[in-house]
């Protein structure tokens, strides 16, 4: 997660080694483990307040903090190739969207798409609505928390071709992820696919914030915005989606390594981007 203004980056091939990070245990824990261990996340106060801290975290910072993410038309662009040259109009349901930084260069790039999107705080949802490019006609946007209100009240069943799962899942607690995955499952076609980026275990911001001892259980921490985030390995994201039964199209760890000059100090950044198919 980078806000507006953020130094260059350089993209290193995963030559680092894979999921470790200073002071930072990267024990994986199975998702039998975490059942036992999400009661106790949950109700933690930033977990249970999860909303109202992000609806505060937009009403702050509106749209400017994030800059657009290109991630869909660069890394998942044959998914939406044919899109541009038939008549058939592919149908995206992006899940967490914020404030459309993900959803409005998609359009911009594959205008024949039709979108719903959603996300739990309302601020979000009002500043999508807001955009300049935001239109009614090819937009269907609403208020949504996809752990527990059903996504096919607002989206037929069976109808969205690609969920979009993009800096999400990490922002609730582990023992939500999977009720999310369910919903998203019921308004996908069969032949549908979850495409997720989010951020991967020995992440600086992980190291950083297990330093401050702000850790709520393993993997899972509050900043001090009183937002949440969660880091994963590839075991855990592969399980996750395997218990509700997705199968794992494709799924890989990056690495970027961000100099600041002015601070003289390099930080690695660690994402997964993976693919998910609907069995």
């Amino acid at each position: 997660m980078h806000a507006a203004g953020a130094p260059p980056v350089t993209v290193l091939p995963s030559t680092w080694p894979a999921y470790s990070a200073p002071r930072v245990g990267t024990r994986y824990l199975s998702i039998r483990a975490w059942t036992s261990l999400s009661n106790d996340s949950e109700n933690h106060h930033y977990s249970r307040r999860s909303q109202q801290y992000w609806d505060k975290f937009y009403k702050l910072h509106k749209n400017k903090f994030f800059k657009d993410r290109h991630y869909l038309e660069k890394d998942w662009r044959s998914y939406f190739d044919d899109e541009i040259e038939s008549s058939h109009v592919k149908v995206v349901l992006e899940v967490g969207c914020g404030a459309g930084n993900t959803i409005f260069p998609l359009i911009a790039t594959f205008p024949n798409l039709y979108v719903h999107a959603c996300d739990f705080s309302p601020q979000a949802i009002t500043l999508v609505k807001s955009h300049a490019n935001f239109s009614a006609e090819k937009m269907n946007v609403f208020v949504c928390d996809a752990a527990k209100d059903d996504l096919c009240v607002n989206v037929m069943p069976s109808t969205v071709d690609i969920v979009t799962l993009i800096f999400t899942l990490s922002a609730v607690s582990p023992g939500k992820m999977a009720s999310i995955l369910e919903n998203c499952k019921k308004v996908l076609k069969p032949n549908g696919h979850i495409l997720l980026r989010d951020y991967a275990v020995g992440d600086s911001a992980q190291v950083k914030l297990h330093d401050r001892n702000q850790m709520i259980r393993e993997n899972f921490y509050f900043r001090g915005d009183g937002t949440c985030s969660f880091y994963f390995s590839e075991a855990f994201v592969s399980t996750l989606f395997q218990s509700v039964g997705f199968v794992v199209v494709d799924i890989n760890t990056y690495c970027k390594e961000i100099t600041n000059h002015s601070r003289n100090i390099t930080m690695q950044r660690r994402w997964i981007r993976a693919t998910f198919g609907r069995s």
